[in-house]
C-alpha cells in the first residue's frame, strides 16, 4: 500500500469473458487480475457496485449497502446445480443475445437476469426461506441488518412499478416500526427473502473475487459515492439524515455551462454527528470486506456542497452550503440602498426585451393567438415596477420549473429562463445573500460603477475567507471520521472549484488527492501551465483521464493544444494518436511522483494497434450532463483471455511499471 504502483481503472460491467451474459460480473475480476499481474499492474480501481436498479449510472444508488444483481454470476449459485433445462436454455439464449454487443444494455440485461433468478428462486424457495429462518441465510442476515430495510424497500419499489418512493400510494413515509412490521409480515416473507438471497449470493461472489485479487498480489480499490439518490432505501428509511429541500451538484465549469444538478439531497450533518456517524461507519465496514483502498467521490462535498433549489433544473443559481452569508446590513454598508439590493438580487426585465422575445416566436400564430400569448406572459410571470417599462418575476415564480410549467412559447420561455439566472446575488432567505457563480457575467454586475464593483468583490473575499475557515473545520472533522473508521487507504477525488483548505486537510490526514494531468495546472504570467510531474505530491493519485472525461486518445485528437502539451512533455509528439503517441504520454505520466499512477483501461489498450475503435468517442464511459443509453455501458473490445494474448500490449504496459520517478530539479 505504501509502494508506488501502476493501476488500471475499469468498471466491473466492462469486463468480458466467455462466461459473461453481456456484462461483466464479480467473478471476472479474477481473470482481469491475472492479466494485470502479467502486465505488472499493482492496483485495480473499479466504479461503485451498489444496486442502482434500472438506472445505469453507478452513482445513482438505490442503497448505500446492497450490491447490484447485475454483477451476479448465475452459474455459481448453489441452487444452479439443480436448475432445469428451461433455465439453462434461457441462460444460453441470453449469453448469445447480449454477449457480442459492443456496449451493453443495462435495462435489458438486468431484466433478463432478474427473470432467470426468479425462476431459480421459485424452484428452490422452500429451502431458501427455511435457511432464512434457522440456517446460513439467517446467520448472514444477523451480520447484515441493513438488508431488512433494503428487502422491504426493494419489494415495495417493484410492487409500485419501480416508481420513486415519493410516488407510492402507501408507505411513502415510514417509521422504523413500519419497516419492521412489513419485514415480519408472513404474507410478504417470500418476496423479502428473494432480495436477501440475492444479496448473500452477491456478497459471497464478490468476497471470493476480492480475496483472489489480493492473493494475486493486487490492491482492489473501490469507489464510495458521497451522495445518495433521493429515490433510495436510505433516504426513504432515514430521511432525518438528509436535507431534501436542496439538490446537490456542481457549479458551472468545463463540463457544463449551467453547472450540474444531480438531484440528490444534501446531508444533515448535525443529525449524522448526533448519531456518531454510524451510517458512514457502517458503509465503510461493508466496503472494507472487499477493498484495500477506496476513492472518496467528490470530496469537496465534505467541506461544502454546491446546492440548488428543488425548483431549479440547472445548478446555475446554486450556493455553497455551508457559507457565511452576506447580509442586507453589509450591502447597505457598502452603499447599496433598498432598490440597489433588489436590482442585484432580482432580474430586471425590460418591456422591450419581452416584446422582442414574443416577436421572435410569433411564427404561424394568428394575431389573436399572439395577443393571448403576450397577455399570458405578463399576467402569469411578471410584476411591473411602478410605472416603469421594467418588470420583476412574480413572487409565485420560485425557480426554473415554475417558468417551464407556464407553457409559454419556446423563445419566451428560454428568454425568461436566461433572465432568471441573470443576477449578481442569490437571496436564498430573507436578508441572506450568496454571490451568484456567474456574478461577473450578470447584467446587474455590469451596471455597477468601478467603485461599487470593488466594494462587492472585497466583501465577497471577506466572506470567502470566513467560509474557508468553516469549510476547513467541517472537512477535517468529517474526513477524520472516515479515515479513522477503517483500515482502507482513502483516496480523494478533489476536482472542481477547490477551496484553499482542501489540499491542506487531505495532506494532514494523509489522504491521497487526485491529479488529472490535463487539469493539474497553475497560473503564471503566460496563463495556465501544466504542473511538471516531478512536482506532483507523493500523497496523490495521478491519471491522464477519468470516467467523466474523454480518453487520452480523444483528448489528443479533438480537444488539446498539441504544441503546448508537446512542449510541456519536452518531446515532439506525432500529430495522430498511435501506440507510439500513447507510449510517450503514458510513460511521462507514469514518471509522476504520485503514489499511484492509474490509467483507464481504454488508455492502456491504446498501447497496442489492435484495440482502437473507429471513433474515439465510442470509447468513453460517461459524458457528464447527458442522460442516454450510451453512458456507463462501455465494454472491453474483446474477452480478457484474448487481450492477454496481445504481446505488444502486455510488453508496453510492463514498461510503464519500470518508468523511474521524475526527480525534482
Amino acid at each position: 500500500m505504501n509502494k508506488r504502483q501502476i493501476g488500471a481503472a475499469v468498471p466491473i460491467a466492462a469486463l468480458r469473458t466467455r462466461n459473461g451474459m453481456g456484462v461483466g460480473e464479480f467473478s471476472d475480476l479474477i481473470d482481469f487480475a491475472v492479466l494485470c499481474r502479467k502486465m505488472r499492474i499493482g492496483l485495480i480501481q473499479i466504479l461503485p457496485v451498489n444496486d442502482t436498479g434500472y438506472e445505469s449510472s453507478p452513482y445513482a444508488s438505490l442503497t448505500a449497502f446492497a450490491l447490484h444483481p447485475l454483477y451476479l454470476r448465475i452459474e455459481e449459485l448453489d441452487e444452479y446445480s439443480a436448475a432445469d433445462e428451461a433455465v439453462i436454455k434461457q441462460i444460453k439464449k441470453a449469453r448469445s443475445k447480449f454477449g457480442k454487443n459492443e456496449r451493453f444494455s443495462h435495462y435489458q440485461v438486468l431484466k433478463e437476469k432478474l427473470g432467470i433468478l426468479r425462476l431459480i428462486y421459485e424452484a428452490n424457495k422452500e429451502n431458501i426461506v427455511k435457511s432464512a429462518g434457522s440456517g446460513s441465510l439467517s446467520t448472514w442476515i444477523k451480520k447484515n441488518l441493513w438488508v431488512k430495510e433494503y428487502a422491504v424497500y426493494r419489494r415495495l419499489k417493484e410492487a409500485n412499478q419501480e416508481k420513486s418512493w415519493q410516488e407510492w400510494e402507501a408507505y411513502s413515509k415510514v417509521s422504523a416500526d413500519d419497516i419492521e412490521g412489513l419485514w415480519k409480515d408472513k404474507n410478504l416473507r417470500e418476496e423479502h427473502i428473494f432480495w436477501v438471497w440475492l444479496q448473500q449470493a452477491l456478497d459471497v461472489q464478490f468476497s471470493k473475487a476480492a480475496s483472489k485479487v489480493e492473493e494475486i498480489g493486487i490492491i482492489l480499490k473501490g469507489d464510495l459515492p458521497i451522495l445518495m439518490n433521493e429515490d433510495s432505501c436510505d433516504v426513504w428509511a432515514h430521511p432525518e439524515l438528509f436535507n431534501l429541500e436542496l439538490s446537490a451538484g456542481a457549479p458551472p465549469d468545463f463540463y457544463s455551462d449551467d453547472g450540474q444538478n444531480w438531484g440528490f439531497p444534501i446531508y444533515n450533518w448535525e443529525a449524522h454527528e448526533k448519531d456518531e456517524y454510524s451510517w458512514w461507519k457502517n458503509r465503510l465496514a461493508v466496503a472494507e470486506k472487499y477493498y484495500k483502498a477506496y476513492r472518496i467521490d467528490h470530496v469537496l462535498g465534505f467541506f461544502r456542497i454546491w446546492a440548488s433549489s428543488r425548483k431549479d433544473n440547472t445548478a446555475s443559481l446554486g450556493r455553497f452550503v455551508s457559507y457565511v452569508q452576506i447580509t442586507t446590513g453589509e450591502l447597505k454598508k457598502i452603499g447599496f440602498d433598498k432598490d440597489k439590493i433588489r436590482n442585484v438580487s432580482q432580474p430586471l426585465i425590460p418591456t422591450k426585451e419581452i416584446k422582442d422575445a414574443l416577436k421572435n416566436s410569433k411564427g404561424k400564430l394568428t394575431d389573436e393567438e399572439f395577443a393571448q400569448e403576450t397577455e399570458k406572459v405578463f399576467k402569469k410571470a411578471l410584476t411591473r415596477i411602478g410605472d416603469e417599462e421594467m418588470w420583476l418575476f412574480k413572487k409565485t415564480i420560485g425557480g426554473e420549473k415554475d417558468i417551464t410549467a407556464l407553457e409559454l412559447l419556446p423563445a419566451v420561455r428560454d428568454y425568461l429562463l436566461a433572465k432568471w439566472r441573470d443576477r449578481a446575488f442569490l437571496e436564498y432567505a430573507k436578508g441572506k445573500f450568496s454571490p451568484a457563480w456567474l456574478l461577473k457575467k450578470s447584467k446587474a454586475y455590469g451596471s455597477l460603477t468601478k467603485d461599487e464593483k470593488k466594494a462587492v468583490e472585497d466583501l465577497i473575499k471577506i466572506h470567502e475567507k470566513k467560509s474557508d475557515r468553516i469549510w476547513m473545520l467541517q472537512g477535517k472533522k468529517l474526513l477524520s471520521v472516515l479515515a479513522g473508521a477503517s483500515s482502507m487507504l482513502p483516496c480523494a477525488e478533489d476536482l472542481g472549484a477547490v477551496p484553499e483548505c482542501v489540499p491542506k486537510v487531505l495532506a494532514k490526514l494523509k489522504i491521497l488527492r487526485l491529479c488529472v494531468t490535463r487539469m493539474f495546472c497553475k497560473a503564471d504570467k503566460n496563463g495556465e501551465q501544466f504542473i511538471p510531474f516531478e512536482e506532483y505530491p507523493q500523497l496523490s493519485v495521478c491519471t491522464p483521464s477519468v470516467h467523466d472525461t474523454s480518453t487520452v486518445r480523444e483528448w489528443w485528437e479533438k480537444e488539446t493544444d498539441k504544441e503546448k502539451f508537446s512542449a510541456f512533455l519536452g518531446t515532439a509528439l506525432p500529430k495522430t494518436y498511435t501506440p507510439k503517441t500513447a507510449k510517450i504520454i503514458l510513460s511521462k505520466t507514469a514518471s509522476a511522483r504520485s503514489r499511484f499512477r492509474i490509467f483507464q483501461i481504454q488508455d492502456l489498450l491504446h498501447l497496442s494497434k489492435n484495440w482502437y475503435s473507429a471513433n474515439p468517442s465510442d470509447e468513453r464511459i460517461n459524458v457528464p450532463g447527458t442522460v442516454n443509453d450510451f453512458n456507463w455501458t462501455y465494454r472491453l473490445p474483446a474477452p480478457i483471455n484474448q487481450i492477454a494474448k496481445d504481446k505488444e500490449l502486455v510488453g508496453a504496459v510492463k514498461e510503464l511499471s519500470r518508468v523511474k520517478m521524475a526527480k525534482k530539479l
